[in-house]
């Protein structure tokens, strides 16, 4: 038997792949577009598109229903383990260039999502500092 340790990791763990990866790859699996998925959520596409690109996560009763309507548990869709996609059986090798192409771009998506986060706090904070000047 073939520990993951043995094999590399798996197509959607999470040093591999965002949530909004493993939520692209289970919404396609799943045969639903974008704006289907929206419509079934109750959410806007644009919602959806934000989640898939990593710059919002749904919250926790969307994030719920998501992982039932796509089939995979709600820890996959976050960490990459648990109930899930596997990826395909057989990946075809990248050369070494598209790789570290792959790998910068995925960090970009990690680094956009922090900074928007940060924008977010920041923007509370001089929201407060304003409203206790008034």
């Amino acid at each position: 038997m073939i520990t993951e340790l043995e094999q590399g990791p798996s197509w959607y763990d999470g040093d591999t792949a965002t949530f909004g990866d493993r939520m692209t790859g289970a919404r396609e699996a799943s045969g639903l577009s974008q704006t289907e998925l929206a419509r079934r959520m109750g959410v806007k596409v644009k919602t959806v598109r934000a989640w898939e690109n990593d710059q919002s996560e749904p919250r926790a009763n969307k994030l719920q229903m998501l992982a039932g309507m796509l089939g995979v548990s709600i820890m996959w869709l976050l960490t990459g383990q648990g109930d899930g996609l596997d990826g395909p059986e057989t990946p075809e090798p990248l050369s070494d260039d598209l790789t570290a192409i792959i790998a910068e771009l995925r960090a970009m998506k990690v680094d956009q999502a922090r900074m928007a986060d940060r924008m977010g706090r920041v923007e509370k904070r001089l929201r407060l500092a304003l409203s206790a000047r008034v």
